[in-house]
């Protein structure tokens, strides 16, 4: 019926074919991108009754943020709206049940953190603080979430501070059977111990259900119960190193028992992942790479201790990222299928008959953009779903009683047309690795046209990676609509790609990792994609260190570099490395190779440099410095960004400072004559 009703819709939207359009090249403005936008963070309640999202404040030009509810009960009334304040403006929004919402919220501070928050290592005193909020459909009021009853909570208002600062609270649970009850959890952010809660939406009450110490955690809480299922712990090793334990809850004696074959060393970086159990064996769903290059999903017998012969769900091309469980009374903690580290980063397939006969059908609806369901009520009888592309912002809408309603298009002003979707590509590396690519290119560009203007533009992390999808920055179709070739490669290190790959990239940094942007540049060239004398490279934050690297490596295939938010001294960033002991001697030891500070002589090519002054992630001394280092030997450009953090959600103003520099750099100033 589903199918049926949805495929009829489609006739009546107008939706069930593509229509064909002029691919052309058309500079999309700056503004574009940095404007807010009209809908994110887009949420429907466990009842499937109100619908939560950000949209751009009335009224604000899409400079600001508010909080958007929808009555789902009836569609034809407008959403509840409530402006960000003046100071504390909205940057995310969760809907979650009895008519409960959280919003969480964000502004400046400027302060000694006094050991609390990313950046307390490095003295940094400007940041930003974080707060969450609970308030309801209706919006009629905002309270600081989970801390109604700060007697049963137990904290301080410095430490409450401190939550603030590093951003702590959250939600370990939904518990989407029970009707007034969550699970939430609070780290400590001085003993890094995570305590958990029982916490009632209806009532504001808290119960104490376990408190953690800096080396265990909660891996598993029952979807069903609340109660916890597995746990781990991190124990000092010989070298430096940890071990990862897992304990299961024995069902018979209630005690917490350890499992050697969930047991590695953190170095070893294996992933072993508590997904899920089922209810009706006992057994467990643990997402591992132990016994494959790729992660793939096991079934674990806790009583025998074994895992299955083989994995029970796995990809034959990428890894396994997560397990999707029903949450509804009529599939709940059913295998519905898995997501995987496909071209879109996070893909998703299917098992259950249901959900991939609604997934087959939307995308009948939308043959032209990608289809993801948010969420959805028991029966399909109200489907959240968003539509979107690499060349298309999301879109998001609400299926209910028979009718597809819009919510809203993310950035109705920018015309897919003005773009084209970016493709997975794999080029051969020096060594012979093979390195995955995104390769995103102007609209309506052939090889008959010639080689293009391009940029190598390799992604922060290190340990992340991209995908085909729209990139949330703005950077990459901002570029390809002015005519430039993009390409980002996966270059070792990067994640998602199997554990080879990742492990590839420790201490190569500067080294075989920058070997394999370059071989990138050198791979369109041969393909006649790229013009040899017309190459730039531009990254963010490890991206930024990979721009400042190429500065000071010899026979660069770029003709300039611009650098946002770059690491350029090693060693100073590898002995401060996260704000997490463990995640220091995890990651830190992989953070080395050729030092740019230290190389600073050689520098080569032209460098633009753009950093934030708020970005206690990778502080600000390293533009500044590497900038008076090179300025006398190559041509510099530093640009010291105001109120500007490390990572997004950043001001429009950022954006409307930043990317047209960095067209006026490309343009003017990179190479003799510019790009």
């Amino acid at each position: 019926m589903l199918k049926r009703t949805l495929f009829s819709l489609a006739i009546s939207m107008g939706l069930a074919s593509a229509a064909s359009a002029e691919m052309r090249v058309n500079p999309i403005p700056a503004e574009a991108f940095a404007r807010v936008s009209n809908i994110q963070s887009v949420s429907m309640s466990t009842e499937g009754d109100f619908v939560v999202a950000l949209v751009a404040a009335p009224g604000s030009d899409n400079q600001a943020t508010a909080l958007a509810t929808w009555d789902l009960t009836d569609m034809s009334a407008p959403p509840i709206v409530t402006p960000s304040g003046d100071n504390m403006k909205f940057i995310g929004a969760t809907a979650l049940k009895a008519g409960r919402v959280l919003a969480f919220g964000r502004q400046e501070w400027t302060g000694q953190l006094g050991g609390c928050g990313e950046g307390r290592r490095t003295g940094a005193t400007a940041t930003f603080v974080t707060q969450v909020y609970l308030t309801d459909s209706e919006q009629s009021s905002f309270e600081p979430a989970f801390t109604g009853n700060r007697r049963a909570i137990g904290v301080s208002r410095d430490t409450e501070r401190c939550f603030e600062l590093a951003g702590t609270a959250s939600v370990a649970a939904f518990l989407p059977l029970d009707p007034d009850n969550i699970v939430i959890q609070r780290l400590n952010v001085s003993t890094l111990a995570a305590s958990f809660y029982r916490y009632n939406l209806r009532t504001d009450q808290t119960e104490m259900m376990y408190r953690a110490n800096g080396r265990t955690d909660v891996s598993l809480i029952d979807p069903r119960t609340g109660d916890i299922l597995v746990r781990s712990s991190l124990e000092s090793i010989d070298g430096g190193d940890f071990e990862a334990r897992t304990f299961i809850r024995n069902e018979s004696t209630g005690e917490f028992e350890i499992h050697d074959p969930l047991t590695y060393r953190l170095r070893q970086r294996h992933t072993v992942s508590v997904a899920g159990r089922d209810e009706a064996t006992g057994q467990y769903y643990v997402i591992t790479d132990q016994f494959s290059d790729l992660t793939q999903i096991y079934a674990y017998d806790p009583v025998s201790r074994r895992y299955s012969d083989g994995p029970i769900l796995a990809h034959p091309s990428y890894g396994v990222t997560g397990l999707i469980l029903g949450t509804k009374p009529s599939n709940f903690n059913e295998v519905l299928g898995f997501r995987y580290s496909g071209p879109g980063g996070n893909d998703v397939y299917w098992i259950d008959p249901t959900m991939s006969a609604t997934q087959t059908t939307l995308e009948g609806l939308f043959p032209t953009a990608g289809v993801s369901i948010i969420d959805y009520t028991d029966g399909m009888g109200t489907v959240l779903f968003g539509v979107g592309s690499g060349a298309m912002p999301t879109t998001y809408y609400v299926f209910r009683e028979g009718r597809i309603t819009l919510l809203g298009n993310s950035r109705p002003w920018i015309d897919p047309a003005d773009l084209r979707e970016s493709t997975l590509v794999h080029y051969t590396a020096r060594d012979g690795r093979e390195i995955p690519g995104i390769l995103s290119l102007p609209a309506g560009w052939e090889p008959s046209d010639g080689p293009l203007p391009t940029i190598i533009h390799p992604h922060g992390g290190p340990w992340a990676r991209d995908g085909v999808g729209w990139d949330g920055s703005g950077w990459v179709p901002f570029l390809t609509s002015r005519g430039y070739a993009v390409l980002r490669p996966q270059y070792r290190g990067s994640s998602g790609w199997g554990l080879d790959h990742w492990r590839a990239g420790d201490a190569q940094w500067g080294l075989s990792m920058q070997d394999d942007k370059d071989d990138g540049a050198a791979w369109l060239v041969s393909e006649g994609i790229a013009d040899p004398d017309r190459i730039a490279i531009f990254g963010y934050s490890y991206g930024g260190f990979a721009a400042i690297a190429a500065v000071v490596r010899e026979n660069s295939p770029y003709q300039c570099a611009i650098a946002g938010a770059g690491v350029s001294n090693l060693a100073r960033i590898g002995n401060n490395w996260s704000e997490n002991r463990v995640q220091r001697a995890v990651q830190g030891w992989t953070v080395t190779g050729m030092d740019p500070m230290q190389n600073t002589e050689r520098a080569n090519i032209p460098i633009l440099l753009f950093h934030g002054d708020r970005d206690v992630r990778v502080p600000l001394f390293h533009s500044v410095d590497f900038y008076n280092a090179v300025r006398g030997r190559v041509p510099a450009e530093l640009i010291v960004v105001d109120d500007m953090p490390h990572s997004m959600p950043w001001y429009p103003r950022h954006q409307t400072e930043t990317l047209p520099a960095i067209e006026r750099y490309l343009a003017e100033d990179c190479g003799p004559g510019g790009l």
